[in-house]
């Protein structure tokens, strides 16, 4: 249970509280003077203080108990018991941070009550900051992928800004991180406690994100049954991030462009002006000034967004960091089958390399998740590969191409291109590695792959003194699995 430091005078209040919360399996530090109850603070740390606010009857001993309580890290709740007639410095104490005061004479069942709502309160404030100071780490620029030169000069700027209270334009295409980047930026502000509100422009009607973004009264529109709160409001304090911005309708435009000039919103169906303190970051995928010249986009709010722009490059412009995300993606996965940590072999890393991404990040990551879910054996193969990497590539899917040849990698792509592996993926079996020989050079490759995992299985069993038992645990196959795959290897 919880540890509660007990501080009165009276010996006799002393023994009677301290007994009921020990019986309510409390570990209980009762005390009876001032210096007394200060060291015990420090040095037991408690989850919660019981205290008379006047302890010689004279002056309010527990404002002081009070006042170093709520300066330690993290502040300790504090109930204070006082005498009728000092209700009045009760109440000052709750204005300096008191959960709550009783009144004496009081009933235990009544201590009982509050000291349970104050340990609830607690324990909220604790899971709060924990799961807070858990959104900040997740949201560290470490968290953020990549040591390309691009990469690099995107982390800079975050750095350089994180902490200001501009307005930032965040540009890049679908799947390069967009939002990442701005819970990044807003987890490492001054507004970090505050809250963070996602705001998908692209995903509702003119309509209803004119309420979702400002609110509204009560049977202004139909529908409207009841006052509603805006995201706006919602983010009071905090930050609000509108995605696709270039889709907003021209009057959504212009009623944004007041909010950013003037720090003030209207709910729909109202006139009086709401002030806000929130701090906006816009995102698209889209060229605004091509909009801006279509008359599709309001030039006057274009260059109130784009106080800082911020560029992410696209997944294959940083081609060297695919390694790296790859490696990224895989080392919280476990197969699924063998419960093991699911790893890749270089010609598929080799294959991943040349792919152009489209879909970027996202793309990528999707590509690793379905890759580890379909790999036998918890190792990634080039056929665990989406076959669309292979008709981009120039190159057919052995389920596509039959019996037929498949055309060779282009040579040495993480080589030419000086792309640095992670070292648990240089490290991963290299049964997979292109035919340097001309004699093997033509063969098919299912023919191919099946002559190189025999080899990788007679190599796995010789490390293993010959039990074929422990080959195929280690394989992550069953024993009849690895009987066939060596009568088919020969």
């Amino acid at each position: 249970m919880a540890r509660v430091l007990l501080v009165d005078d009276e010996m006799t209040m002393v023994q009677m509280v301290a007994e009921m919360l020990r019986q309510e399996g409390h570990e209980v530090f009762p005390c009876t003077h001032l210096s007394e109850a200060l060291t015990t603070l420090e040095t037991q740390q408690p989850d919660l203080v019981v205290t008379d606010l006047f302890l010689d009857k004279t002056r309010p001993h527990g404002l002081a108990i009070l006042e170093k309580a709520r300066a330690m890290t993290p502040p300790v709740s504090v109930i204070l018991i006082t005498a009728f007639g000092s209700i009045e410095t009760a109440v000052e104490a709750m204005k300096q941070g008191a959960y709550d005061y009783l009144e004496k004479p009081f009933k235990l069942s009544e201590l009982s009550l509050c000291i349970k709502r104050a340990l609830n309160y607690t324990e909220a404030i604790s899971e709060n900051l924990y799961l807070r100071k858990q959104l900040k780490k997740k949201y560290q620029f470490s968290q953020l992928i990549g040591t390309s030169p691009e990469m690099q000069s995107v982390f800079q700027m975050i750095e350089r800004v994180a902490d200001t209270e501009s307005t930032i334009l965040i540009l890049g295409e679908s799947g390069t991180g967009k939002e990442l980047v701005a819970k990044a930026l807003h987890f490492n502000s001054r507004r970090q406690f505050a809250p963070f509100i996602p705001v998908n422009c692209s995903a509702l009607p003119e309509n209803l994100l004119e309420s979702e973004l400002f609110g509204h009264r009560k049977g202004s529109f139909t529908g409207a049954l009841n006052d509603k709160k805006g995201l706006f409001q919602e983010a009071d304090g905090g930050t609000i991030f509108l995605d696709e911005i270039g889709s907003m309708s021209p009057m959504l435009q212009s009623r944004l462009l007041r909010v950013l000039q003037e720090r003030e919103i209207r709910r729909v169906g109202e006139n009086n002006p709401v002030y806000i303190n929130v701090r906006v970051l816009a995102a698209t995928h889209e060229s605004l000034e091509k909009r801006m010249k279509e008359g599709s986009f309001r030039e006057d709010l274009f260059y109130r967004l784009n106080v800082i722009a911020l560029t992410l490059p696209a997944l294959r412009e940083r081609r060297e960091d695919i390694p790296l995300l790859v490696s990224h993606f895989l080392r919280s996965k476990l197969h699924p089958r063998t419960g093991r940590p699911v790893q890749i072999t270089r010609q598929a890393m080799e294959l991943l390399t040349l792919h152009d991404w489209p879909g970027n990040v996202r793309e990528l990551e999707n590509a690793m998740e379905r890759a580890s879910t379909l790999c036998e054996g918890n190792l990634i193969q080039i056929l665990d590969l989406p076959p669309g990497l292979f008709n981009k590539n120039g190159l057919k899917h052995p389920d596509e191409a039959a019996s037929s040849e498949i055309a060779e990698l282009p040579e040495a792509s993480l080589a030419t291109k000086k792309i640095e592996v992670p070292d648990n993926i240089r490290d991963i079996p290299m049964e997979m590695e292109l035919p340097r020989d001309d004699d093997k050079a033509d063969l098919p490759l299912k023919d191919f792959l099946r002559e190189q995992e025999t080899i990788y299985i007679h190599r796995v069993m010789n490390s293993l003194g010959g039990d074929k038992e422990k080959t195929a645990l280690h394989l992550g196959i069953s024993l009849a699995t690895l009987y066939r795959k060596l009568a088919e290897g020969g």
